[in-house]
């Protein structure tokens, strides 16, 4: 058996993608190079991975149980590369908002005090915000996160806000409450989001629920009036929209903030990180 690590790649993008052409912009390839790959990739394994039709493709229940070990082969090879570089700044990833009003003063307070090794904020959509391909030596974490792999450690909390259209009837009140929307369709990452049907009471649960992949197209429809959304008080700060107004949710439950890394590999100075993300947070600016 010869299986490498394209056409690993190959299927789980198309696992996140659920077409070839779509999962080929990530990869840098043509569809037909996408289609090809993942062929061969059967032919090796000798199962059938995906089942195609004319507008999508679906993993088999053989795929899926491959794209989960093909996930982890991935995460660990980064990793390799992870443990070799020296890259002399500290890329914090996150998937939907990065710190909210935080994050401006601690990448300056940082520079001011490490001014060889800056903090550079990337965005990577996935459940580690970029941990597990390399994309990130340490994550703001704010979704249930359990990988043994890696250790987290809160920095503050954050109230819950409501995203809306602003010609909803809903934006022209000052605060909200989780049932205000149950009627409404609402918008849920699934993968990297904060929100989930348990923030609802038992009689109170939206009819509809639309899933995203990501910020842009949760924003996209909130703006449309097509779905409603519940989200963390940063994205509020750091997102801004024409079309979307933010409101305080009352009695909601806090969301924790959390930084996490590599347990085998962490960060430098990140003890000193994390003394500076808690003080910022907790601070008189808060």
């Amino acid at each position: 058996m010869d299986v490498r690590l394209g056409q690993l790649r190959a299927l789980v993008a198309v696992a996140d993608a659920g077409t070839f052409t779509d999962a080929a912009i990530p990869l840098g390839i043509s569809q037909a190079s996408v289609s090809r790959t993942i062929a061969a990739l059967e032919r090796e394994l000798g199962a059938r991975l995906v089942r195609r039709t004319t507008r999508h493709v679906e993993l088999t229940p053989t795929g899926l149980r491959v794209a989960a070990q093909a996930r982890r082969i991935l995460s660990e090879v980064a990793h390799l590369a992870h443990l070799v570089a020296d890259r002399g700044e500290i890329r914090v990833g996150f998937s939907w908002a990065a710190l909210g009003r935080h994050t401006r003063r601690l990448q300056k307070e940082w520079a001011a005090a490490h001014p060889a090794h800056p903090l550079v904020f990337v965005q990577v959509n996935d459940v580690s915000a970029g941990l597990s391909s390399d994309q990130a030596d340490v994550a703001v974490i704010r979704h249930p996160f359990g990988d043994p792999r890696f250790a987290t450690a809160e920095i503050g909390r954050e109230a819950r806000y409501a995203a809306v259209a602003t010609d909803s009837s809903l934006a022209r009140r000052r605060t909200l409450r989780v049932e205000d929307l149950a009627r409404y369709t609402v918008a849920i990452d699934q993968r990297t989001g904060t929100t989930s049907l348990d923030l609802f009471p038992q009689d109170a649960r939206p009819g509809t629920i639309r899933e995203t992949l990501g910020i842009d197209e949760w924003l996209t429809l909130i703006a449309a009036g097509q779905a409603v959304g519940i989200t963390a008080q940063a994205t509020a700060h750091q997102y801004p929209r024409p079309g979307v107004a933010y409101r305080a949710l009352r009695q909601a439950p806090p969301i924790s903030v959390r930084l996490a890394w590599w347990r085998d590999d962490p960060p430098a100075d990140l003890d000193e990180l994390l003394t500076l993300a808690r003080r910022l947070w907790t601070g008189p600016a808060a």
